[in-house]
């Protein structure tokens, strides 16, 4: 169903404009930037445009206002799994790459991530920032997050690439980053450029 078979290979897939899909904390921004400097397409990462100050969530028709505009436009890479903003995104996705990888490599980047960012205090989207309190007390700890959310989002997001209505869409999946990091130093190569180009994406 996600081409896992050949995960590794750049060839046959349209990057014009590309969804980057997981669960919360499986290296979707990471992974959206490093492919957008090897193919030179603007990333979209969908929390920095979702949260405002505070945490607080942008109202959806503003939200989904913006991101119209961004679907619209002809090379793009998108970061996230919000289904609430399919409708707008998938129909002019060409492809899709699922970062499926195991809870407890998801578990450690999560712990791994929220540490650097407390400690480091470093600034995110909103001008929030995240604290040990808030990742270890609150109920609105991302930790806790990972971990409800991580079997819903391996249930939901194959069953999402499996409706009639987005059959056009290429999708990849990988199930461990060094898989993730394998396609991009192969798409970095200069045959896989010129493949790029003849899609249509500069090389």
């Amino acid at each position: 169903m996600t081409n896992s078979g050949k995960e590794e290979s750049s060839n046959a897939i349209d990057l014009s404009r590309v969804l980057v899909l997981g669960s919360s904390c499986a290296g979707k921004t990471t992974f959206a930037s490093e492919l957008s400097t090897v193919i030179g397409a603007p990333h979209i990462e969908l929390d920095s445009l979702h949260w405002g100050p505070n945490w607080t969530a942008r109202p959806h028709d503003e939200l989904a206002a913006e991101v119209a505009n961004v679907a619209a436009t002809d090379r793009w890479i998108v970061d996230g799994c919000y289904f609430n903003l399919q409708p707008i995104l998938w129909p002019r996705a060409t492809t899709a790459i699922w970062l499926n990888y195991s809870f407890p490599v998801v578990a450690w980047q999560a712990v791994k991530r929220t540490l650097r960012r407390s400690l480091m205090r470093e600034r995110l989207y909103g001008d929030n920032r995240e604290s040990l309190a808030r990742a270890l007390f609150s109920r609105e700890s991302i930790l806790l997050w990972v971990a409800t959310s991580y079997p819903h989002r391996r249930q939901d997001i194959p069953k999402q690439l499996r409706r009639t209505e987005f059959n056009h869409l290429l999708p990849r999946e990988f199930k461990h980053p060094r898989q993730a990091s394998r396609f991009l130093k192969l798409l970095a190569q200069p045959s896989a450029l010129r493949g790029a180009k003849s899609r249509g994406l500069p090389s």
